[in-house]
């Protein structure tokens, strides 16, 4: 015992150190300030964003959302099972220490060649019952690293499954305010076939009364079928996009209910942060990060293969012909041993092993660093997608008035006969164009706010994790390599 004891504290005084690489975070080249930047943007990347489109169904879809949602369930089913492997992996660190017993009953045969002496029981019992043992002596840190990327690949996880709820949120807000731009874009050409429906009327009795000209009849025709002709393709669109947003709530395909108008709803504030704050907002990069930290570690994995494995082993216990002298002092079995282990010759299979993982670690590194900088992409397109939509959407908006009055004055000018049907026709085609367009950049500018705050990321991720039906808390955090 004393002996084992002594081997104990020689693999532990040995185990301070660990083979591979530490953890240092690579050093990422951060923009000082976003190229695009708003004077009124506000420190709102904490709060449930979604809230401040002010329309209760869609407060209502992203909670079942987020309590429904398959994509979701499958991220936090994942996090369980590398919990699970975290505590598989870990349990090596420490001895294991099992139990067996065993009874049992054996004849010899008596037809041997040899005289027997009289008296001899060819039949005999079998008693026994052990404690063993057996702990690797961590020496070069193999169980170490392996535990340390089985956390990285935990925390990993996590960040993975939050990363499942930031682009969820995102996609029912953006997939609802798209519906609601499709049932304007609806209305806008369910009311123009209904009023060029009426001008067709006009014009069938005017060319019925030869007031009018089978040219100018056709060509009020035409632009009637123009707008039944949207009709069904926005319908149609309505549908898809029901069962997109069905298919996010987790549901069977179906009707969505509807809230406020596209006319109707708020847009969010503008969220502000320095470039820098996307390393820690959002999830997508710190379980890149995660990944490169378990690469990293399982360089040091690979590379104990080239080092001794030391285990110690051992016994104890009692085995007895008779049940009932089992526990004596006679009946007394005992072992231990410390066994080593070393590679001489592998035909470069560690070699290859160790190789492996160094590549395995630079696609990480190079994923991690592409992330980041798909990140600082996102952001950027998205505040300048919105600048410049607030833009486009103001400049549409007086055209909108404009074409507006350009149609009355049109209808005018031919009621009193200064202009042929021809240029009120030509008018209202241009408006009904600009108003889909008008309506479809609405959805536009909503769907840019949407992606900033996607982009950015941010403590309202928090928020969302705790409206799932299983939120698991905040995972751990990865131990310092090497330790």
């Amino acid at each position: 015992m004393r002996r084992f004891v002594i081997l104990s504290l020689i693999a532990l005084a040995f185990g301070g150190c660990a083979v591979g690489p530490n953890y240092v975070r690579p050093t990422v080249d951060t923009p000082p300030s976003w190229r695009m930047t708003d004077a009124e943007a506000k420190d709102v990347a904490d709060t449930a964003w979604w809230g401040q489109f002010n329309d209760p169904v869609l407060d209502n879809l992203i909670g079942s959302a987020l309590q429904e949602n398959l994509d979701l369930q499958i991220a936090s089913a994942r996090v369980d099972e590398f919990a699970g492997r975290y505590g598989f992996v870990r349990a090596d660190l420490f001895p294991q220490v099992g139990a067996s017993a065993a009874a049992g009953r054996q004849r010899f045969t008596e037809e041997t060649g040899n005289t027997n002496p009289p008296g001899t029981n060819f039949t005999l019992n079998n008693y026994s019952a052990t404690l063993n043992a057996g702990w690797e002596l961590d020496v070069w840190g193999r169980i170490r690293r392996a535990t340390e990327a089985a956390r990285a690949e935990l925390v990993g996880s996590e960040e993975g499954r939050r990363a499942v709820i930031l682009s969820l949120v995102g996609s029912v807000a953006g997939s609802y305010v798209n519906l609601r731009d499709l049932d304007r874009q609806l209305e806008i050409s369910k009311d123009t076939a209904k009023t060029r429906g009426d001008s067709l009327d006009i014009f069938k009795l005017r060319l019925e009364g030869g007031f009018s000209s089978e040219v100018e009849y056709v060509q009020v025709k035409s632009l009637y079928e123009e707008a039944l002709a949207v009709i069904p393709a926005v319908e149609k669109a309505i549908t898809l996009q029901e069962n997109g947003l069905c298919f996010l709530l987790g549901r069977n395909p179906g009707p969505i209910p509807r809230g406020k108008t596209i006319d109707q709803l708020t847009l969010p504030a503008i969220p502000a942060g320095l470039p820098s704050d996307l390393l820690a907002r959002r999830p997508d990069i710190l379980q890149a990060e995660q990944n490169l930290v378990a690469a990293n570690a399982r360089i040091g994995v690979a590379k104990a293969a080239y080092f001794p494995t030391i285990s110690l082993t051992g016994f104890f216990g009692s085995a007895s012909t008779d049940l009932s002298t089992l526990f004596t002092g006679p009946a007394q079995v005992w072992s231990y041993s410390a066994p080593i282990t070393m590679p001489i010759f592998t035909a470069g299979k560690i070699a290859g092993d160790v190789q492996a993982a160094e590549a395995i670690q630079r696609q990480a590194l190079a994923g991690y660093r592409q992330s980041i900088q798909a990140g600082f992409r996102e952001v950027d397109d998205s505040l300048a997608d919105q600048a410049r939509t607030r833009e486009q959407l103001a400049a549409q908006g007086r055209q909108v008035e404009a074409l507006q009055k350009y149609v009355e004055l049109a209808q005018l000018r031919f009621d009193n006969g200064y202009t042929s049907y021809l240029e009120v026709l030509d008018a209202q085609r241009t408006l009904f164009n600009v108003q889909l367009s008008y309506t479809q950049n609405q959805g536009v500018l909503f769907q840019a706010l949407i992606n900033l705050y996607k982009a950015m990321g941010g403590g309202w991720v928090t928020e969302a994790d705790q409206m799932t039906a299983g939120a698991t808390g905040p995972a751990p955090k990865a131990p310092p390599a090497g330790k």
